[in-house]
Formats: C-alpha cells, sequence, structure tokens
C-alpha cells in the first residue's frame, strides 16, 4: 500500500506541474494573439481577462498529451533511479507499479469531466460573449427548451427578442414567429407575429407578418399593419446560431441531457451533442489508455538504451490514438457510426492496444 500511495503521489505531482507549465505557455501564447487582434481597441486588462477565459478551453483539450507525459516521466525517472528495478526484486511485477498510476488516471479523468467541464463551458461562453462585444460591439443569444426556440440579437437598431415554437435543424427557418423590437433606448417599440422567417444576408424575411407599434399613448391595434413579406435587419447569420446552439463543449455536462431533450422537442437534430455526451463519459477510459500507452514504451532499464526512440513512440502513438477517437467522434456526428459505437470504441480498443503492449515489454 505504502508503494502504491507512493507511485501515484509521484505521477499526481508531474500531472500537476506539466498541465502547469503547459498552462503558462499557452497563456502567453494566447495573450500574444489576443493583443495582436485587439491591437489598442481594448484596454490591457480586458486582453488579459480574455486570455484568462480562453485558457481552460485549451488544457482540457490537451490533457490527453499531458498524462501521457506525466506516464513517460514518471517511469523514466523510476528506471533511472533503479526503483523499477528493486520494485521487481521484491516481487512486484511492473503491472503492479501501474495499478497506482491508472488509478490516478481514473480519478483524474473523472474529476475532470464531473468539474472541468462545467468551469469549460462557463468560461468558453463568456468568451465567445465577450470577443463579439469587442469585434462588434453587439451581443446575441440562443436558448432551446420544450416552449420552443428563443433568439436574441443586437444592433445599432436596437435589440430583438425572437420566439418560434419551431424551426429547421439550422435554426435559419422559424415557424409560429413572435418578435419583440426595442429601440436603442431600450424600450419595447414594436411587437411582429409572422407565420414564418427566414434568415437572409443581414435580414429575417417574415410571411404573412402582422405589426403592431408599440409607442405611448398609441392604440396597438389602430395603428397594425399586415405585411405578405417583412423585413427585419438582423445581425444574425447562419454560423453565428449554428455556434450558438451547436456547440456541444459550450453546454456543461450536467446540463447536455436536459439540452439535449430541449433540443430534440424544438425539432431539432442532438446528434453531436449526444456524440459529445458520450465522448466525455469515455474520457477517464481514454486518459487510462494514454497512462498505458506511456508505460509501455518506459518500464525498462535505461541501460538499454534507445530511450529517446521509446518516448518519441510513446508519444506518436499516443497522438495517433487521439487521431483515430477525434475521427471517429466525426464519424458519429455524421451518423456514419451510432453515438455508442464512436465514443466508447477507440477506448475501449486504446486500452487493449496499451494492456497488449505493457504485457508484451513486460514478459519480453
Amino acid at each position: 500500500m505504502i508503494l502504491h500511495r507512493y507511485f501515484a503521489r509521484r505521477f499526481l505531482w508531474l500531472f500537476l506541474a506539466l498541465l502547469a507549465i503547459f498552462g503558462l505557455f499557452q497563456g502567453l501564447l494566447d495573450l500574444i494573439e489576443e493583443m495582436r487582434r485587439f491591437d489598442d481597441s481594448v484596454s490591457f486588462g480586458h486582453v488579459v481577462q480574455m486570455v484568462l477565459l480562453k485558457l481552460p478551453t485549451g488544457l482540457y483539450e490537451i490533457i490527453p498529451l499531458v498524462v501521457i507525459l506525466a506516464t513517460v516521466a514518471m517511469f523514466l525517472g523510476l528506471a533511472r533511479s533503479s526503483e523499477l528495478v528493486v520494485t521487481r526484486a521484491a516481487g512486484r511485477s511492473g503491472l503492479t507499479a501501474l495499478l497506482a498510476p491508472v488509478l490516478v488516471a481514473l480519478v483524474l479523468g473523472g474529476l475532470v469531466v464531473a468539474l472541468m467541464n462545467p468551469i469549460v463551458s462557463a468560461t468558453s461562453k463568456r468568451y465567445a460573449d465577450l470577443l463579439e462585444v469587442y469585434e462588434s460591439g453587439t451581443t446575441s443569444a440562443v436558448s432551446i427548451g420544450p416552449e420552443g426556440l428563443w433568439l436574441r440579437q443586437g444592433g445599432t437598431e436596437g435589440q430583438a427578442v425572437i420566439h418560434a415554437a419551431r424551426a429547421n435543424p439550422e435554426a435559419t427557418r422559424l415557424f409560429e414567429v413572435s418578435i419583440v423590437v426595442y429601440a436603442p433606448g431600450g424600450g419595447p417599440m414594436t411587437r411582429i407575429l409572422a407565420e414564418s422567417a427566414r434568415l437572409e444576408d443581414g435580414f429575417w424575411l417574415l410571411s404573412n407578418a402582422k405589426a403592431w407599434p408599440l409607442a405611448l399613448g398609441l392604440n396597438p391595434e389602430s395603428g397594425a399593419r399586415t405585411h405578405d413579406l417583412l423585413r427585419l435587419p438582423s445581425s444574425l447569420t447562419q454560423d453565428s446560431i449554428r455556434d450558438r446552439f451547436g456547440k456541444p463543449s459550450a453546454v456543461a455536462i450536467w446540463d447536455l441531457p436536459a439540452f439535449i431533450a430541449g433540443l430534440e422537442s424544438a425539432g431539432f437534430s442532438a446528434r453531436r451533442h449526444v456524440v459529445w455526451l458520450h465522448m466525455e463519459l469515455s474520457r477517464p477510459l481514454f486518459l487510462v489508455a494514454m497512462t498505458l500507452v506511456g508505460a509501455a514504451f518506459t518500464m525498462r532499464p535505461t541501460r538499454l538504451g534507445r530511450t529517446g526512440v521509446a518516448i518519441l513512440s510513446a508519444v506518436l502513438l499516443g497522438f495517433g490514438l487521439y487521431y483515430v477517437r477525434s475521427f471517429a467522434q466525426i464519424m458519429g456526428e455524421n451518423g456514419q457510426l451510432s453515438p455508442l459505437v464512436a465514443a466508447w470504441v477507440p477506448p475501449v480498443a486504446s486500452v487493449l492496444l496499451a494492456m497488449g503492449l505493457v504485457l508484451h515489454m513486460e514478459d519480453g
């Protein structure tokens, strides 16, 4: 038990140290990128805020790489200090030495999904909002639930809140539309009901619409007008709408099942979100695979030489497995694989492959 605690503590400290180093380098690179993007239009304090909001997303993506490097560093250190030799001489096999790092990787994966995932979703959403404000001076939002689709758009002519009972999968065609247009000062200016709305370049094209003015002292019904076609200026684009509700990473994993149900009830395809949910649930298993891959090439005496080749082989194999996992995710999102197969088969296959390598190296 003491030996397992020692290995677990050593692996954990190496993981945290490498994560801090990568975070420092990534923060500096992001700072340079954001300063180049905004020039003098945004204060340095706001640029630092943007960097801090962007940092969790970048760290979240490189955690598998950090795990495999922490494993490589740990077992190379154990081999150079002959601690692995002493462990084997005491009757403990190499697989026993692997037990603690594997359990730590599994626990870290669970904590990353349960705690860091919501942080990443919140910071990435806030980053997107601030980026939109700093670049265009306006902000927009999308909300989907059982009651339908809600859109909020902004511009120089004021804000507009749009509600639709149904929409096409891209949210560029809305049905049973209700719109409230607000003046630049903030008060409601016009209410519009339309049979449908189609997003064009720079405006919504409303069909069979009726508009009521909401000015003070005016009877809205007496000033109402009907239109076969009515144009409503819009700052939204198909890409901005898709990014608002189409990025599964922008939704915390705890809210994802309810969000998926809301998407499906509103008529949208939730395949991307279902695949992402299972990809996140399988992340701890994939981190275990990265630990086994790193150990397979470095649980060997340093006197055998070719240490550099072993490290390079471990990292390249880790990148290859990560690529296969990402490729399976794309196939799952495109409907070529079921979400369960796309999310769970690559990690399970990676664990089996890495375990086979460990057993081969250990027996050899």
